[in-house]
């Protein structure tokens, strides 16, 4: 009788080191979620300008967002994942009509963008490290036409009244996309005709908790 007692108190025992540990899962859980919110990106409010150049001039010009939401703990940005529309590509530099429905219709083409088939680019963040008081370094997967490749960049992050903004400038290399129209690394004695492999990305993300 007492080998009895003593087993049924080990198995008390162990069943209460069993509860300890799943209140302890449980309660981190519950902490990670207490600070940890999803903050849902504004397409109205958000912006997103490129900046193209070619050996003759440049384009600019203006995308929208399509969606998009972002990880925010301790008012920092963790993570988060946005889509852009590539339908609502627009040049802001070209006046004439003729030549800005003509520079639009080239780079929704196969030569460039490819929208028909691929009608969002995608944003994932990676990783987020402090940099100088507000501005943070962003490592991030971007994908366009499909292709996924790495890109980083610095942007700096406010948040007021359960608002987080994030603005930065990403330089982006086409190449890396299968974007090689008009490339001088890719083609030889293209002259004037050669645009350059990097483009600009000029953003300001605005997000708001659901």
């Amino acid at each position: 009788m007492k080998f009895l007692i003593l087993k049924n108190k080990r198995t008390e025992g162990r069943s209460e080191f069993g509860s300890k540990i799943l209140l302890s899962m449980v309660l981190l859980v519950f902490s990670y979620s207490a600070f940890s919110k999803e903050y849902k990106i504004n397409s109205t409010s958000s912006t997103l300008e490129w900046e193209a150049k070619k050996v003759t001039g440049q384009h600019h010009g203006i995308i929208s967002f399509a969606e998009g939401t972002l990880s925010v703990e301790h008012k920092k940005i963790t993570g988060g994942k946005v889509a852009v529309d590539m339908n609502t590509i627009v040049d802001t530099d070209l006046t004439d009509a003729g030549y800005n429905q003509k520079l639009i219709g080239h780079l929704k083409s196969d030569d460039f963008f490819g929208v028909a088939k691929f009608p969002q680019s995608f944003l994932e963040v990676k990783n987020v490290a402090p940099k100088s008081g507000n501005v943070y370094h962003f490592t991030a997967d971007l994908t366009i036409k499909g292709i996924t490749s790495p890109v980083e960049f610095d942007a700096e992050v406010n948040d007021a009244s359960g608002q987080i903004s994030a603005t930065g400038t990403m330089v982006v290399n086409r190449t890396k996309y299968g974007i090689k129209y008009g490339s001088g690394s890719f083609f030889q004695g293209l002259g004037d005709k050669m645009i350059y492999d990097d483009f600009t990305l000029k953003f300001k993300l605005i997000a708001a908790t659901k």
